[in-house]
């Protein structure tokens, strides 16, 4: 057999799944919201980019995407702009998160991520899933930057191994305000209403809260960040398009 017939001959491999023309690229609704993908690169519990993250770009539901617009507009005028981490996130990205909490020997991010809890009660403890509400597209981990929006500084070395609940200026640096924690901070002081977060820290929280709870949202109690818009225009399924421009018609590259 030639080496052509020989290709001509093998299957194809199957097409990459693509994002129902319900999603779109929130860059599309709203430009203004600033986007920080934090599964595309390394810096996250895991250390090192998740699977299906392909560019940095927030997904969702147009529902979802245009309620965050109307909580931006609110929040622009009191000085604040909201800032994603997250958003739309493949099944095959769980899955990676999965395979992480089961090799109890990968610890590279403990000291900062979940410096307080035991690897292996990650599952138990409700910190790790085999499914999240953000495949379904209308989930989003969210949070506040006083403007005029400044870049991040450069961390000094050693900040990756700082706890996530330190105080702002010892932690990983992030241009946001501080919520008393850091983003995937695997800690009880995560939840949105924790007693021992007050002052400052308690009132961005709340305004956090108050502005998307007003267009829609949920919050997860055990994290400050999650939100997720209702109705759900895909309450039961879980999607596996990769994260990337090209997944959505209509996008900003």
């Amino acid at each position: 057999m030639t080496a052509g017939a020989a290709t001509a001959g093998a299957s194809a491999p199957p097409p990459e799944a693509k994002a129902p023309s319900a999603f779109v690229a929130l860059s599309s609704v709203d430009p203004t919201i600033l986007q920080e993908m934090r599964y595309v690169r390394p810096h996250n519990f895991v250390g090192e980019p998740v699977d299906g993250y392909r560019q940095p770009v927030c997904l969702l539901t147009r529902p979802a995407a245009q309620a965050l617009h109307r909580a931006q507009v609110n929040l622009l005028r009191q000085g604040y702009s909201l800032k994603v981490y997250d958003c739309y996130r493949p099944q095959r990205a769980v899955d990676h998160f999965v395979r992480w909490a089961q090799d109890l020997g990968d610890e590279r991010r403990k000291a900062e991520f979940y410096p307080r809890v035991d690897k292996s009660r990650l599952f138990e403890d409700g910190y790790i899933a085999k499914k999240s509400g953000h495949s379904r597209g209308s989930t989003m981990d969210v949070t506040l930057v006083r403007l005029p929006a400044l870049p991040a500084p450069r961390p000094r070395p050693g900040q990756e191994s700082v706890p996530c609940y330190a105080p702002r200026a010892e932690r990983y640096p992030d241009n946001s305000v501080d919520m008393g924690t850091g983003f995937d901070c695997f800690d009880t002081l995560s939840h949105t209403d924790d007693p021992r977060v007050q002052g400052a820290q308690r009132a961005n929280r709340d305004l956090l809260r108050s502005a998307l709870t007003a267009e829609g949202f949920v919050n997860l109690p055990e994290e400050w960040w999650h939100f997720t818009h209702k109705p759900e225009l895909f309450p039961d399924t879980y999607f596996d398009f990769p994260v990337a421009y090209r997944s959505v018609s209509g996008h900003r590259p």
